[in-house]
């Protein structure tokens, strides 16, 4: 039997030139900075700098993050990447009910301006970039951000990053949703307008197929679920009356970087040349800005094993390869010890080092697209473009990405794929090393980094001073300002940054858009 690539196209053992007939250069590659953009965004690429290197972080109270971050810039990170707890992602305060268990435990706990002060203090806002995976309450915590910065004396066009923002991968594979789809596009064309006007430098979107791979979608999937959900965007600012070239140079994309390298290149090349066309064509986009697939990428976190974890040290390394390979704008490395707990700092140390002996100790910095020209590159790039086309196609005969999610296509494909890969893993036909193939029966004493439980009281503690503090009476005329702006048409980012200055809570803000939107429940909840 043939072998097949991880979305299941065929992989030959021999390539040559017929695996490029009627194969046109030109079109198909252009110049490196040039449309389609198959060789990268920017001419130079890393020949100019390497990509920028980021370290996903953020655990238990912002105080210790805070410190953390301090370590990793000392470290030589280039660019912070903020992990907040599920309470916050949720929109709940941490002394809600519903936050009981959670607070501090897969990111930092943030409730109110007060700790957002904390999390940045001593940190230059001016100087660094900024990523904030957070999405249905992404509006409340970067205008938490932007208040900090002003505070810090620094001007909100002078700040630099990205929030995730991506509601859509929510309903599909991850769940940390809040609002219904129709009011989270509204709420995501508020952001875009705002930093238009507001914070021009940022961006204001991170379309994810991150989350989706995890999931277990694969290569061609990824592709075509995120552009899917990249179209949608798209389409609901251009209805908001946005002009297409005056938002879409700030939209930006985030993928998985799995451990076959090969396709993992060719579905990043792929990726820029479908975006180009998309928006080119589809959307008449004049600004080759527009046209621009930039990208973050996070290496597999789902590759990686409890055991024998300094194995992942390995498979990261050739993951982080593949990334830079393939030419994307930023990285995060995942420490070899992630499957089994939050980071260590030695971990997280060591996952930095990994990126930086890539761009400074090999001569993957050296040269454009590296595989440029490559038969089975170019073959691979083909086949999933034509693949994930074809899947684009299928969700717009459905309606588009909001109408597909709300009859579970994606969602249902993802979990076939999911299941399938378990199967061949369970069989052995799908290696993992140390898992299902070199094992050891030795055991392995490892030390993980543990939250403090207590946090959650000391946060609640901080909740009932900051509420004892503030004109209460204030703030909630300003939340009936956000829910009156909810049932309307207006910005809703203006009267949230009055809110919060006023010491609202993020839970607040977002009960206040409860109110007025409720809360989406899928269909198979039922």
């Amino acid at each position: 039997m043939d072998p097949v690539t991880q979305s299941g196209l065929p992989f030959a053992a021999v390539y040559g030139p017929e695996a490029l007939d009627g194969w046109d250069p030109q079109e198909r590659l252009g110049a490196p900075g040039q449309y389609p953009y198959t060789r990268g965004v920017y001419p130079t690429m890393y020949t100019g700098r390497p990509w920028t290197m980021r370290q996903y972080a953020g655990f238990g109270t912002a105080v210790e993050s805070n410190e953390r971050y301090k370590q990793l810039l000392a470290a030589g990170t280039t660019g912070l990447s903020v992990a907040f707890d599920l309470p916050t992602q949720m929109g709940y305060d941490s002394d809600h009910p519903l936050a009981h268990g959670e607070v501090g435990k897969v990111g930092v706990a943030i409730d109110s301006i007060d700790d957002m002060r904390i999390l940045f203090g001593g940190i230059p806002l001016d100087k660094v970039s900024t990523s904030m995976t957070i999405n249905a309450p992404a509006a409340v915590l970067l205008v938490l951000y932007q208040l900090v910065a002003e505070e810090q004396g620094v001007a909100a066009a002078d700040l630099n990053g990205t929030i995730q923002n991506d509601v859509l991968k929510e309903y599909i594979a991850r769940g940390t949703y809040i609002y219904p789809p129709a009011q989270s596009l509204r709420l995501i064309t508020d952001i875009f307008t705002y930093c238009r006007n507001e914070i021009p430098k940022w961006n204001t979107i991170s379309i994810s197929g991150y989350h989706m791979a995890e999931a277990g979608a694969t290569p061609v999937q990824e592709v075509a679920f995120t552009l899917a959900d990249g179209i949608e965007y798209v389409r609901a600012a251009v209805e908001s009356g946005q002009d297409v070239d005056e938002f879409a140079p700030r939209l930006a994309f985030f993928f998985v970087s799995r451990t076959t390298i090969l396709e993992e290149v060719a579905k990043f090349r792929a990726a820029r040349r479908m975006w180009a066309r998309i928006m080119r064509d589809r959307f008449g986009a004049k600004d080759p800005k527009s046209w621009m697939l930039r990208f973050h990428t996070q290496t597999a976190g789902v590759q990686l094993t409890a055991q024998q974890p300094e194995v992942n040290m390995v498979r990261v390394a050739v993951q982080g390869l593949a990334a830079a390979m393939g030419g994307t704008q930023s990285l995060h490395t995942n420490s070899f010890d992630e499957a089994i707990a939050l980071p260590s700092e030695k971990a997280a140390r060591l996952a930095l080092r990994t990126q930086q002996v890539l761009a400074y100790e090999t001569d993957v910095c050296d040269t454009v697209d590296p595989f440029a020209g490559s038969y089975v590159v170019e073959s691979l790039t083909d086949g999933i473009d034509d693949a994930a086309t074809r899947l684009i196609a299928q969700i717009d005969d459905m309606g588009g990405a909001v109408a597909a999610i709300e009859q579970g296509f994606q969602k249902g494909e993802i979990e076939r794929s999911a299941y399938q890969i378990q199967l061949e893993i369970d069989s052995g036909e799908r290696t993992v090393v140390g898992m299902n193939r070199f094992t050891t029966d030795d055991v392995e004493h490892y030390t993980p980094l543990r939250v403090n439980p207590a946090i959650e009281a000391e946060q609640g503690e901080r909740l009932a001073q900051l509420r004892a503090g503030r004109d209460d009476a204030e703030v909630q005329r300003l939340l009936q300002q956000i829910r009156d702006t909810a049932r309307g048409e207006a910005n809703l980012l203006y009267p949230m940054k009055e809110a919060l200055r006023a010491k609202a809570t993020v839970g607040e803000v977002s009960d206040a858009l409860r109110d007025v939107w409720g809360q989406y429940i899928p269909r198979d909840a039922f």
